[in-house]
């Protein structure tokens, strides 16, 4: 198809799209009133439904004071119904589609139910939509002349009682329409291999002869591919192998810590970034703007969205509140009703705003991987942006890392013990944890105090990592992929003390 009708007809459904995207940015609370009312009327007569009597709720008051909120130990056992092949528990239609997910939990996989809804109106959509406000924002792209190169975590899918259970990402090729693959890269084939490492491979292989226009996947993981891709073509920057890439949709970890790496190897002034917010629950924002840190939530994709101020989160005063009650800079625990029949559920995520018109977010960490034992409430988002500016003041770079605490004992006063592998290490490593430190104690008031003259934390421990440690840890435990993440911060020593006995 030439490139102008492509281009043409992309124009068609970006105006058609935006007049519908126009809608819930001017009235965005009641877009996601309707919307709950509809889930609500819709699920009436599921088992879940009849339980709640969902036919005689008619105000949002009622929905928070009839349905619980649940983590996933809460629904396990409907899900688990579900995949043997029952249908209407908790979604009329039937769920025939479970997206593993093992976040940064060792503990047993989750099993997401993924309807036909969901596929269409949320995942399908927002992947439209984030092309809609790209080409929006850049009249002169030039991304429909080549193909994306897309890096999922998927692994084939596998067969049980008539549904199916695999990565997200597999269960969303093996629906995608036939042109979809026509505009991708590597082959269904290549994507859905199960050896880790020999698919690595394959995809340098297959995408290096390709016109790669876009590349799509979760930084860390796609870093890997990446310098893969110049180490076997012997090129330096990746606008050598691929001249006409102009932009990289990434999402699934924090773009903070591999920002640097990327700009190394894509030079262009002009080279796009683009972060998406999506997980095997939903696709919840995009970012709408170039050259932007923060992500539009999106309101129309059968989401509705209630959240949990963190100051109250997992106490006897916690209260989920909508949308219309939220407040700018303050950390919320995201929870999720959906056209998948979840609901009132504890995604695990969190997120604060910085604009209430139209709602736009950043998202700054997990509910379960922070480090509050001392009081200092270190949540990611501060982790990584400290960790940014050392490198930068120190012209080193990191691949990996984690945390975790150092305990108090006897008269001994507690620290943080962070493993960091780094790509280049700084010249100086007590300097460059000096720098780590003072910036910690910058973006967060509370790890500041309890620093305060080392009055309850003694400054950080810094621990090199070997090269490829996390790479084989993660490996021992049959999670290389590109779904896979580390665990940054825990509570407990658990992740590192596997790790260190790794490093030795």
């Amino acid at each position: 198809m030439p490139i102008p009708l492509v281009n043409s007809i992309a124009s068609w459904f970006l105006k058609k799209r935006f007049h519908q995207i126009e809608l819930f940015l001017k009235y965005p609370n009641e877009v996601q009133q309707e919307l709950l009312l509809n889930l609500l009327q819709f699920a009436k007569d599921t088992q879940m439904g009849k339980t709640y009597d969902f036919a005689s709720i008619k105000d949002y008051k009622t929905f928070a004071e009839r349905i619980p909120i649940r983590n996933y130990e809460g629904i396990e056992d409907d899900i688990e119904r579900a995949r043997r092949g029952e249908h209407n528990l908790f979604w009329p239609s039937p769920i025939k589609w479970f997206a593993k997910s093992s976040g940064t939990t060792r503990s047993k996989s989750k099993f997401v139910p993924v309807s036909q809804e969901s596929l269409e109106h949320c995942h399908y959509a927002a992947s439209k939509d984030l092309l809609c406000m790209y080409l929006n924002n850049n009249e002169n792209s030039q991304l429909f002349t080549g193909k994306s190169l897309r890096l999922g975590g998927s692994k084939e899918l596998y067969k049980e009682n008539g549904t199916v259970f695999g990565d997200l990402s597999a269960i969303l090729i093996d629906n995608m329409p036939f042109w979809a693959e026509l505009s991708s890269t590597p082959s269904n084939k290549v994507s859905l291999m199960s050896n880790w490492e020999h698919k690595m491979q394959a995809i340098v292989n297959e995408t290096i002869k390709e016109n790669v226009t876009s590349l799509a996947g979760v930084p860390s993981w796609m870093l890997v591919l990446l310098n893969n891709v110049l180490e076997t073509t012997k090129q330096i920057s990746l606008q050598d192998v691929w001249p006409n890439l102009e932009v990289y949709f990434h999402g699934g970890v924090s773009f903070v810590p591999y920002v640097d790496q990327y700009k190394k190897i894509l030079p262009k002034s002009n080279f796009k970034y683009y972060e998406i917010y999506n997980a095997s629950e939903g696709f919840f924002a995009i970012q709408d703007r170039n050259n932007s840190s923060e992500l539009l939530l999106m309101l129309d994709y059968g989401i509705f969205y209630e959240f949990i101020p963190m100051d109250v989160y997992a106490t006897p005063q916690e209260k989920a509140i909508p949308l219309n009650e939220v407040v700018l800079n303050q950390n919320y625990a995201v929870i999720i009703t959906t056209n998948a029949g979840l609901w009132r559920y504890k995604i695990g995520d969190t997120v604060r705003f910085t604009s209430l018109n139209p709602y736009r977010i950043k998202i700054s960490g997990r509910t379960k991987h922070h480090i509050n034992v001392f009081g200092e409430e270190l949540i990611i988002e501060n982790a990584e942006t400290a960790l940014k500016q050392a490198c930068k003041q120190t012209n080193s770079e990191i691949v990996d890392f984690t945390a975790a605490p150092i305990f108090m004992k006897e008269k001994e006063k507690g620290a943080h013990e962070w493993l960091i592998e780094f790509k280049t290490p700084p010249e100086d490593l007590g300097y460059f944890n000096e720098l780590f430190d003072n910036a910690l104690k910058a973006l967060n008031s509370d790890y500041e105090a309890k620093r305060q003259n080392n009055i309850t934390l003694n400054k950080p421990k810094i621990t090199i990592a070997r090269p490829q440690l996390f790479h084989n840890w993660l490996k021992t435990n049959n999670k290389l992929g590109g779904q896979h993440k580390i665990p940054r911060l825990s509570n407990t020593r658990n992740y590192l003390n596997e790790l260190l006995k790794l490093n030795k």
